[in-house]
């Protein structure tokens, strides 16, 4: 844990307006994606687990980070090529539109591979 966090509640509401609301967005989507996701703080950040972890989420000052590992980076630059990435992250600019319906389809492949469906 982070020391400052133990629930993804008390991380989310260390922030305010436009970072918290996209937080609070990415969550819902998330856990909506399956009954069977639970979540947990780890590495410091929220993490979204189903036969273990699928992704993460981090607010940075300048963007939210995306965390869902190569294979869903992989996926997600496939579709748009307008975020910058890294191999397991991609960043979302406070200033530009998130991109909720690919982080789903993003989140559905994480839980295909965790399941082997």
């Amino acid at each position: 844990m982070n020391g400052i966090c133990e629930t993804v509640d008390e991380y989310i509401a260390l922030y305010d307006g436009e970072a918290r609301e996209r937080m609070e967005r990415l969550r819902a989507l998330m856990v909506s994606c399956s009954p069977d996701i639970t979540e947990k703080i780890a590495w410091g950040m929220p993490t979204f687990v189903l036969n273990g972890n699928l992704v993460h989420f981090s607010a940075q000052k300048r963007h939210i980070g995306f965390h869902p590992g190569a294979s869903g980076v992989e996926a997600f630059v496939k579709k748009t090529a307008d975020y910058k990435h890294s191999k397991g992250t991609v960043q979302l600019p406070h200033d530009k539109p998130v991109p909720y319906d690919l982080i789903r389809e993003v989140v559905m492949l994480r839980i295909r591979e965790n399941t082997g469906r």
